[in-house]
């Protein structure tokens, strides 16, 4: 992760990320991102090799169609950037978007009728 300041005391933070669930980055996964970006003040732009789109935006990162294994960067900028970028990527990398492990599921209750 890198931040700056610029002259005007903006703080501006980027990092890269890897899409690691197996499902990518679909429409749950992309509104739990949405969700949490809209929780700053900053500026947060989400990238890829081909668009650049707003963080804060559904519609807009659904364009990223980023699939399992994507590589994506996030960039913010403002006063709460750093805590943003740090917070999104752990969404992403580290959480997985809170996605169960395979074998972690919970077992559906079986009817049993009588």
């Amino acid at each position: 992760m890198r931040a700056e300041q610029d002259s005007l005391k903006k703080t501006v933070c980027e990092t890269e990320i890897e899409i690691k669930n197996a499902d990518g980055l679909h429409m749950r996964p992309a509104m739990q991102f949405v969700d949490a970006a809209n929780q700053f003040d900053c500026d947060i732009t989400v990238s890829n090799d081909k668009n650049s789109v707003d963080g804060k935006s559904i519609m807009q990162m659904s364009m990223l169609a980023a699939t399992c294994g994507s590589r994506l960067k996030i960039k913010a900028e403002g006063s709460d950037a750093q805590e943003a970028v740090s917070v999104l990527r752990q969404l992403v990398e580290e959480k997985k978007f809170d996605k169960p492990e395979p074998g972690n599921k919970k077992q559906k209750a079986k009817r049993v009728d009588e």
